[in-house]
């Protein structure tokens, strides 16, 4: 039986970090931590490339943009939708949840952004960059 799995290799790879610039001093945060991670993990400083869109709404349509244009080994989506006293979090949450942080309040953010919690933009672009290691172990002819 073989078994795969990837590892956070970004040697020779080309990220992208996507960002929301809604409830940017978290986002910014989130963008530093995936940044430090993918530096420690190999990525050229040159290689990885940060774009900032509106909200987090926008973040699934330019990311479908970016990853078709083929110039990115991976991508990695960062924003932060925090509860407030209207219904809208529950729109953008719904449709942004799975790549930002979906929290109740600006402490839950905050500890997630770096505190206690860690930073998710680090453990975002680690992920990343094992994904992109197991796409090119279980298809190394498309990997590049």
């Amino acid at each position: 039986m073989a078994e795969f799995h990837g590892l956070p290799s970004g040697v020779g790879r080309r990220i992208v970090v996507l960002a929301s610039r809604f409830n940017e001093p978290i986002v910014k945060k989130l963008v530093d931590g995936a940044l430090e991670a993918l530096i420690k993990y190999g990525v050229a400083f040159e290689d990885i490339d940060v774009i900032w869109v509106p909200g987090a709404w926008e973040l699934p349509i330019a990311a479908r943009w970016l990853l078709a244009s083929e110039r990115y080994d991976g991508l990695v989506a960062l924003g932060a939708v925090i509860r407030g006293e209207t219904a809208h979090f529950d729109y953008i949450a719904g449709e942004a949840s799975r790549g930002v942080l979906t929290c109740d309040t600006d402490e839950q953010a905050e500890a997630r952004a770096g505190g206690e919690h860690g930073n998710k933009g680090w453990d975002a672009a680690v992920a990343t960059l094992e994904m992109v290691d197991l796409r090119s172990r279980l298809d190394p002819d498309d990997a590049d």
